[in-house]
């Protein structure tokens, strides 16, 4: 494995970057984040210690996804992408916490913004579960066996729909900023998906009500969500045993979100 760029290595690679200040930014799971900043303009840098495969993105490939998104109003610019180092510009806006899916009018804002995300054109690859799901198990150290088992279970019985288009896979409330325009940080493991997965993600992340649900549903399909709602089942659960297996495979794993997955896994 590559030992990490310093951050004034990485923006020395950058045209116009050499000597921008910079700080660290929390949150960074599987790379380092700073914000930098020169002569006013303000970005996102993140490095990576070694180059990027399955399931996430390489930056490049990232780049693209993501490009393809702020023209369409749903993300940042990116502004510099190679193998280790991927620059974005930074968004000044309020990012979104679980509360805010309670506020009237907000499932309504998210589900206009994922019809648009999920119009963008179809990248280069399409989300693959069992592999996945495999990188997470080579990494999981003592965690209940059986529910390993459930997991690999579910996912290996979940087939990819016919109506693929670009997902962004990791739609949790810390990926949102509103601007007030809604924007999505993060495009790491966005690629080709089911369109119900990005859904699924909100829904079982979150724990929405069935009511809250079900006008996720209506304001995404246009009144028409209830036909949905078996499908969308099937793609909560996938959700929850690649969460469980994702959380069990980290290394500072919360025992009991794990616990709480798990129940939720096994009713």
């Amino acid at each position: 494995m590559n030992t990490a760029l310093t951050p004034e290595a990485a923006l020395a690679r950058i045209p116009g970057w050499g000597g921008a200040s910079w700080r660290e930014l929390p949150g960074g799971l599987t790379n380092k984040v700073y914000r930098v900043e020169k002569s006013g303009a303000v970005g996102v840098l993140k490095i990576d210690s070694a180059v990027r495969g399955a399931p996430y993105n390489t930056r490049p490939a990232e780049a693209a996804v993501q490009a393809s998104a702020a023209k369409a109003g749903l993300a940042a610019r990116v502004l510099f992408a190679d193998d280790l180092v991927y620059l974005t510009e930074y968004l000044e806006g309020t990012v979104w916490e679980r509360s805010c899916l309670d506020k009237e009018g907000n499932l309504e804002l998210l589900a206009a913004a994922l019809q648009r995300l999920h119009r963008l054109p179809v990248t280069g690859r399409s989300f693959d579960a069992a592999i996945a799901a495999q990188r997470y198990v080579e990494r999981i150290d003592g965690p209940d066996q059986a529910l390993v088992a459930i997991c690999t279970q579910i996912i290996n019985a979940t087939r990819l729909a016919q109506n693929l288009c670009c997902c962004h896979n990791d739609l949790v409330v810390a990926n949102m900023v509103a601007m007030p325009d809604l924007k999505f940080l993060d495009w790491e493991f966005a690629c080709n998906n089911d369109p119900l997965f990005d859904l699924a993600t909100i829904v079982e992340h979150h724990e929405l009500s069935e009511e809250q649900v079900q006008r996720l549903l209506a304001a995404y399909f246009a009144e028409d969500g209830a036909r949905w709602r078996d499908r969308l089942r099937q793609q909560q659960q996938l959700y929850l045993a690649l969460w469980w297996l994702w959380l069990a495979s980290s290394a500072d794993s919360d025992a009991q979100a794990l616990q709480q997955i798990g129940d939720r896994l096994r009713s």
